[in-house]
C-alpha cells in the first residue's frame, strides 16, 4: 500500500502551479480538462508589464466556460483527494485480482 501523503509525480507540476499561480482546486481541475500544461503557464499568466492580459485564474475560466458551455466542472476535488481515491481503488482491484486467483469459480 503507498504511504499516506504520497503524491506522484504526474501531479507535483499541477500542484506547483496551483501554489505559485494561486488557482483553486477547480481552476486547475479545469486546466486539465482543457488539456493545458502546467509547465507553459507562465506564458499564459498576466505578467506586470502584460497588462493586456487576463489573470490567469479567469483566462482558464472563460477557456472552460467557452469549450464546456458550463461555469465549473461537475465534480470539484483537490488533486490530493483524486490521487488517493485512484490509488484506493487500485489497491482494492489488486487486492480482488489475488483473491480471485486463490478462490476460482465452481465450474458447472
Amino acid at each position: 500500500m503507498a504511504e499516506k501523503g504520497f503524491i506522484s509525480n504526474k501531479l507535483k507540476p499541477w500542484i506547483d502551479a496551483r501554489k505559485k499561480y494561486q488557482l483553486s482546486h477547480a481552476q486547475v481541475q479545469m486546466a486539465r480538462e482543457l488539456g493545458l500544461n502546467p509547465k507553459k503557464l507562465s506564458s499564459m499568466a498576466n505578467h506586470k508589464q502584460e497588462s493586456w492580459k487576463k489573470p490567469l485564474p479567469e483566462y482558464i475560466e472563460d477557456l472552460y466556460e467557452k469549450r464546456f458551455k458550463k461555469k465549473l466542472p461537475d465534480d470539484i476535488r483537490s488533486l490530493e483527494v483524486r490521487d488517493a481515491t485512484r490509488r484506493k481503488r487500485k489497491a482494492q482491484r489488486k487486492l480482488n485480482k489475488i483473491i480471485n486467483k486463490d478462490n476460482p469459480p465452481p465450474s458447472e
